[in-house]
């Protein structure tokens, strides 16, 4: 990976490592490729004339390892019979949609970046990543995971690593790992609730959603409503994410717990925003917005330190609406982070 960009995939680590002790080949070869991945140093970025519209790219890596691969659909063009194909086309319109009219964003660099992905990467592989780069989607297994460019929330994920890699530029360790973890589920199932014209009441805030196999006992890879109860099965276990801070777990696998602890700061999202009301991606999207894009929110940030960059992105942008400011401080103290 290029300097700073940390290899950002849906799939825990620990998740694979638990399918990997099994036997699960697709798991094992899974992992090896991830390692391979963040071992790797990119090229950087190249040249692509930036401009204010949508630009979309998707490739067909052919079931290789090898990318992009080869370029089966591009912006404007219509459907092709491959599904996979239209879903990431889709998956990355949905996202761009969010961020360009909700936050006036140009792209996920805000400079019209153009969006790249491949498709059919590697053989039943059970991942999808942002490199720093593109989106990457594997098929999946059949058996634990199935085609991942079906779920909007993933992609929508994946992407928003992108927007916290050219914005805040959080350190994928620990606190601050957690924290890009958490933006990208918020902003992941915030394109998925903008997408579906969804209330806050209405959404299910699961991300990754549709994406287990049928027979596993489970319905996401993460809940936000509910951190560590996406899924109890025999060969996954049992979602092992917190949902407070006094339950926060403290490890030196997955990078510190990034994946693990971001159920903390995504419950304080999802307490804010079915508090608040209405459509998640107008206030506490926002706040949650401008917290990440302003120029106060440093790379190290902790818990704590986004907790109160969140309440000024709140006093200042509802300065005629504290209750907005008081709402983010008791979301937070619920979870048990100060924001004082």
């Amino acid at each position: 990976m290029t300097a700073g960009v940390p290899l950002c995939a849906i799939v825990p680590p620990y998740v694979l490592d638990r399918l990997a002790e099994a036997g699960h080949e697709p798991a094992v070869h899974s992992l090896a490729l991830d390692a391979a991945h963040r071992a790797a140093r990119l090229a950087p970025l190249p040249a692509v004339a930036a401009g204010p519209d949508l630009n979309r790219v998707i490739c067909d890596s052919g079931h290789l390892q090898h990318l992009p691969g080869r370029t089966v659909r591009t912006e404007g063009r219509p459907p092709v019979a491959d599904e996979s194909v239209n879903h990431a086309y889709d998956g990355l319109g949905a996202t761009f949609a969010l961020f360009s009219e909700a936050y006036g964003r140009r792209s996920i660099d805000d400079q019209g970046l153009r969006l790249d992905a491949s498709v059919h990467y590697g053989r039943n592989y059970d991942n999808a990543f942002w490199n720093g780069h593109q989106m990457v989607f594997g098929d999946g297994d059949g058996e634990i995971f199935g085609d991942f460019t079906a779920c909007v929330d993933v992609i929508g994920h994946e992407l928003t690593h992108g927007v916290t890699q050219f914005t805040a530029g959080l350190e994928y360790h620990d606190q601050p790992g957690a924290l890009n973890e958490s933006l990208s589920d918020v902003f992941g199932s915030l394109v998925k609730q903008y997408a579906l014209h969804q209330d806050a009441d209405a959404a299910d805030w699961l991300i990754g959603a549709g994406l287990l196999a049928p027979g596993v006992q489970g319905v996401a890879l993460r809940s936000m409503k509910a951190p560590g109860t996406a899924y109890d099965d025999p060969r996954l276990g049992k979602d092992p994410q917190p949902a407070h801070l006094r339950d926060y777990v403290h490890t030196a696998d997955d990078q510190g717990g990034v994946h693990i602890n971001s159920g903390i700061p995504n419950h304080a999202f999802y307490l804010l925003a079915t508090a608040l009301g209405g459509r998640a991606w107008e206030r506490a999207g926002r706040i949650w917005y401008d917290a990440l894009t302003g120029r106060r929110l440093p790379a190290d940030a902790d818990f704590t330190a986004f907790a109160r960059a969140t309440v000024a992105a709140a006093k200042a942008r509802y300065a005629t609406e504290p209750s907005v400011a008081d709402t983010v401080t008791a979301a937070w103290a619920q979870v048990g982070v100060s924001s004082a």
